[in-house]
């Protein structure tokens, strides 16, 4: 006993310990995330998706269970009856009763469809109807990987935003100091001072504001990933590698095949254009092959009821066509070739749409692009600005409110900058989701 809790201790211990620090460390994001790390989990985890991704083993069952119809049929009935009143019929002016007390039966049937317009669809459409599932779950990632994106640099936007006013705030409260000791020394009046401590104020509550921005941006991507909302994420980011990927290609054509939406709509088609034939296919007549196998007991005394069978047996084939339901199949295939056609200028009227987003999203590409490249100058002669003016302000040239009026400058340029820079990325992907290119 003392040997195998020794082991147990030695050995199995040490095994559950691992099993439960690799269930602790299972979710990789709980760690630095980048923006592949949140989609990939977003595709992994998002209740929509997963949503899909059910659905389309439900669209697999539904065609199993149809297809299911052209297999041999067997069923089992079983009969058990007393007859407390036996049938009476009247020979030669007698009356005579004829049958059993006790009867029993039992019937063993097997049907073989040899053709059947219901599973002739089923079996002719399981490949568009897969394909329509797997359709729409593309679309949900599609649409996912577009809203994480942007729920990412939403994130980043705020976080940025964060930074630059604690940044500025370090500035300011430095500012604060020097005016608070300059004005103790005489060499400026109380204003400055003053001017100092209103801007600080108003920069702190600024950045109130910001973290409560960058606790619903990140609320916000949770969401959008399927994520734990109480557990925590932190984000990994290269704004240098996001400044180069800025780029895309604004010369490409519009390619509608490559559109999700497009696909869909044209397997919608199909098989409504399956559901046309099959009303057209109605006139043809079931054909089906029959058995059946019949055990029959009959006696008066029920203990002695199962002793003799007389059994019966047949087999045949079964024709079904129906000659007249009052022009119902007629109104039928006529309502089902307008749904075609309705799906034609559905066709058309997506073509136009995904014309405009397109023209749309390039255009709104190209604005931030350019502002981006404008805002970044800004930045650049923003901070010189700021930089003379502090000297200058230093050595008495220039007055305290220059300088506030000089560091509001930066501080609003470099906002601006960081608002262009993520407005292009999301432009970029609305380009991207347009023309049909997102991978995801």
């Amino acid at each position: 006993m003392r040997i195998i809790t020794f082991l147990f201790f030695i050995l199995v211990i040490p095994i559950l310990q691992l099993f439960a620090q690799s269930e602790t460390n299972s979710d990789p994001l709980l760690q630095n995330a980048t923006l592949e790390n949140c989609i990939d989990y977003a595709i992994s985890h998002e209740p929509s998706i997963q949503q899909s991704l059910i659905n389309q083993k439900i669209a697999d069952k539904e065609i199993d269970s149809k297809l299911a119809d052209w297999f041999p049929q067997l069923n089992f009935n079983f009969n058990l009856q007393h007859n407390y009143k036996l049938t009476t019929s009247i020979i030669q002016g007698n009356p005579v009763r004829f049958g059993v007390i006790n009867t029993s039966s039992g019937q063993f049937s097997l049907k073989q469809t040899i053709f059947s317009n219901d599973v002739l669809l089923a079996a002719s459409t399981a490949h568009d109807v897969r394909e329509q599932a797997k359709q729409t779950t593309t679309e949900d990632k599609i649409n996912v990987v577009v809203n994480v994106s942007k729920a990412f640099y939403a994130v980043l936007m705020a976080q940025d935003q964060q930074n630059l006013l604690n940044e500025d705030i370090k500035r300011l409260q430095k500012s604060e100091t020097d005016a608070y000791n300059q004005y103790k020394g005489g060499v400026v009046d109380k204003t400055d001072y003053l001017m100092a401590t209103i801007a600080l104020n108003n920069a702190k509550a600024e950045l109130k504001q910001v973290e409560g921005s960058v606790k619903t941006s990140y609320a916000e991507l949770k969401n959008e990933m399927g994520y734990p909302p109480n557990d925590n994420l932190t984000l990994d980011y290269d704004k240098t590698q996001m400044e180069n990927d800025i780029f895309t290609d604004t010369t490409q054509n519009i390619n509608y095949q490559d559109r999700i939406e497009y696909q869909l709509l044209q397997t919608e088609k199909k098989l409504q254009q399956a559901n046309l034939d099959y009303y057209e296919w109605s006139f043809i007549p079931t054909l089906s092959a029959f058995g059946n196998y019949n055990l029959n007991f009959m006696n008066d005394r029920l203990s002695e009821l199962y002793q003799h069978n007389y059994p019966t047996a047949y087999i045949g084939l079964e024709l079904s066509f129906p000659i007249f339901e009052g022009g119902k199949r007629i109104q039928q295939v006529e309502q089902a070739k307008l749904q075609v056609k309705n799906y034609d200028y559905q066709i058309q009227s997506l073509k136009s749409s995904i014309n405009t987003q397109y023209v749309q999203a390039l255009s709104s590409y190209k604005s931030n692009l350019d502002n981006f490249y404008m805002q970044k100058k800004n930045v650049d002669l923003a901070k010189e600005v700021y930089n003379t003016i502090e000297l200058q302000y230093k050595s008495g040239i220039k007055t305290y409110l220059d300088v506030i009026t000089a560091e509001t400058d930066l501080r609003t340029s470099e906002v601006n900058y960081l608002n262009a820079l993520y407005q292009v990325l999301s432009s970029k992907l609305d380009v991207q989701k347009a023309l049909g290119t997102i991978k995801y």
